[in-house]
């Protein structure tokens, strides 16, 4: 099983896709081919999670679909962390969420930091012209899109900071 501190290296080229994990929603968003720019894909109304099914088949499904359509080449799978930086249930579940993922799709997954991320999106949404209800629908995708944007703007190289999972 892979962990926020063993994590493959993601390919430098290609089509990334972020996610925003909920245990109802999940936000996703996609990168450009460069991997320079992060855009708002959709959110996926999940079924419900369960420890024993961290994927269930219809999701898996759509997530190879997903994979196959945009020719996907790996994973950027929020971690939700405390604010101390300490791992909480949510980032356990994030990490089942993403094993599972990288199973069904056959590509590599990456975990980053996400704290503040629907913050930033709610920011990005409130900039906007937009009536309260459609900012509750676009606010998932839009912190999958922070979640990839900050991947892609970090150095990959840097050593990972230890978020015991324990």
């Amino acid at each position: 099983m892979l962990t926020p501190d063993n994590q493959s290296a993601l390919p430098v080229a290609g089509r990334l896709a972020g996610i925003d994990f909920g245990t109802a929603r999940i936000g996703i968003a996609i990168c450009d081919p460069s991997q320079k720019w992060a855009s708002p894909l959709e959110t996926l109304q999940c079924v419900p999670w369960s420890v024993d099914t961290p994927l269930a088949d219809a999701d898996a499904r759509f997530f190879q679909q997903l994979a196959s359509r945009e020719q996907l080449v790996g994973w950027v799978v929020g971690l939700p962390l405390h604010t101390s930086g300490d791992a909480s249930e949510k980032s356990r579940q994030a990490v089942s969420f993403g094993n599972a993922l990288s199973v069904h799709t056959d590509l590599p997954v990456n975990w980053i930091d996400e704290r503040f991320s629907t913050a930033a999106a709610r920011e990005i949404l409130n900039a906007g012209n937009l009536s309260g209800k459609k900012r509750k629908a676009a606010l998932d995708k839009i912190a999958a899109q922070v979640i990839l944007q900050t991947f892609l703007d970090s150095d990959r190289n840097r050593p990972t900071i230890n978020h015991s999972l324990e």
